[in-house]
């Protein structure tokens, strides 16, 4: 690893102070990205801005059907969340699967959607819960946050301070994982409130994304089978060691049947 300063912000307004005052400063959470970077000297912030133990941005809250949760709030935090689970558990179970313990205590929800893997979980339960995400300067639907593949709608020196979203009537979350790192080759998050939502991660060749011919399809009939044989365009989607376009096309199919089975 390079040469880096590290800082340990007791507020957000330290952590933006020291942000902007760092020649290259880069927000330090759970570190599950960031670190292993450095180590492999594809990054080399002048500084680390350590934001874990901020409290104003650490957290579960709940008002009525309306649920924030803090970006600073660590997976295993938002699994065992009992107020979370009675009102949205289809969040809990995922980030019950993100990685292995030691990535889920470390590991925060608002590192993984700033960072926008594309084979992340929390963007497409973003995504298909309609979530608002809070920054210090603003607030930007999620429809309009993810932007590609490792690319968001943050401005440099954006710092994420929450999610908000209404928990929907219905959700479920059907992952198939790598086994070896746990990220997903496909999952498939659904929400029904008003209208159906269906957001897919791990299979696209630009991220995450919407299955607007499955919604449609659920629109009309709330079962799996109403979206046998709906599948993504094999050219759209990732392939690589683990899997090829058609497999990940055919992985979309299954997981979201899987998810709407668990309605």
């Amino acid at each position: 690893m390079y040469e880096t300063k590290y800082h340990k912000a007791a507020s957000i307004e330290q952590a933006k102070s020291l942000l902007e005052g760092g020649d290259d400063a880069q927000l330090l959470a759970g570190g599950q990205t960031l670190i292993p970077t450095m180590k492999a000297r594809l990054a080399a912030p002048s500084d680390l801005v350590d934001i874990s133990k901020i409290d104003a941005i650490s957290g579960v809250c709940i008002e009525g059907d309306v649920v924030s949760i803090g970006a600073a709030t660590t997976h295993s935090q938002v699994a065992a969340s009992a107020d979370l689970r009675s009102i949205c558990p289809a969040l809990c179970d995922l980030a019950a699967n993100i990685g292995d313990p030691a990535v889920r205590n470390r590991g925060t929800l608002g590192g993984s959607i700033a960072n926008n893997d594309p084979a992340a979980d929390y963007p497409a339960a973003m995504l298909a819960l309609s979530a608002v995400i809070v920054t210090d300067a603003r607030e930007i639907a999620a429809d309009e946050f993810f932007q590609g593949m490792f690319t968001t709608a943050l401005e440099e020196g954006e710092m994420i301070l929450s999610v908000r979203f209404t928990a929907p009537a219905k959700a479920a979350y059907a992952k198939f994982p790598n086994p070896a790192s746990r990220y997903a080759m496909c999952g498939v998050f659904v929400t029904v409130s008003d209208a159906v939502r269906v957001a897919v991660t791990g299979a696209g060749n630009n991220g995450v994304f919407r299955a607007s011919e499955m919604e449609s399809a659920l629109e009309a009939d709330l079962s799996p089978g109403s979206v046998e044989g709906i599948a993504p365009d094999v050219d759209d989607m990732l392939s690589d060691i683990h899997g090829d376009g058609a497999y990940r096309a055919n992985l979309v199919s299954v997981m979201a049947r899987r998810a709407i089975a668990a309605l």
